[in-house]
This record gives C-alpha cells, structure tokens and sequence, in this order.
C-alpha cells in the first residue's frame, strides 16, 4: 500500500497499522456507539414516517399497509445493523453480541408496541 508523503518509514516497504490509523483519523473498531445510535436513528425516522400515513393521510394509506411497511424497513434496518457491526469488527477482540442484542431486541419491542397500539 503507498501511503501519501509524511506517513510510513520512507521505505519502499508496507506500512504499519498505525499509520494507517493516523491517517484517517480514528479506526473503525471504535465506531459501534455510533452505527448504534445510528441504528435507533433509522427504526424511530421510519417510525415517524409511517405515522404521516398513519394520522395524516389515512384515507389513502391504510393502518395494516402502514403497519406492514414499519415491519419489514425494520426488518432491513436491523439486518444490515448486524451486518455493519459485525463486518466492522471483524478480525479485532472487540466483541460487542450483548449490544447488538440488546438494540435488536429492543428494536423489535419497540415496533411491536407500535404495531399493536397505533393506528387502531
């Protein structure tokens, strides 16, 4: 790998981990709080976003439609959640399975509190 001009050892070599890490700032491995937060981002904008079809327009979107749409977009989000995650960390000690459960489950109580109390 060529590194730009200040980084490496100045031989025709490889570089370390550690130049890489210095140039670009902060490494990956370190980023599970933020692809959670992320992740919670994405299940409560979508929450929001059937709730226009929901309260706003329910002549022309009807709450089982709605319902279904929250369901499966959560579905996708939460898959790629884990695949984001767990391809982040791969090949480091980090082992974050109890956050990962802990967002996914509580991503799934929150879409069936709202699967079963809204738009009834």
């Amino acid at each position: 790998m060529t590194l730009p001009k200040g980084f490496g050892s100045g031989s025709a070599g490889g570089s370390s981990s550690a130049d890489v890490e210095r140039m670009i700032g902060r490494r990956v491995e370190n980023m599970t709080g933020m692809i959670t937060a992320s992740y919670w981002a994405a299940i409560i904008s979508t929450a929001v976003g059937t709730a226009a079809g929901y309260f706003y327009y329910p002549w022309a979107y009807p709450t089982s439609s709605g319902h279904f749409a929250f369901i499966v977009l959560a579905i996708i989000e939460s898959i790629g959640y884990i695949f984001c995650v767990k391809v982040m960390e791969e090949g480091s000690n980090k082992n974050s399975n109890v956050l990962i459960g802990l967002s996914v489950g509580g991503g799934a109580a929150f879409v069936l509190i709202v699967s079963l109390f809204v738009g009834w």
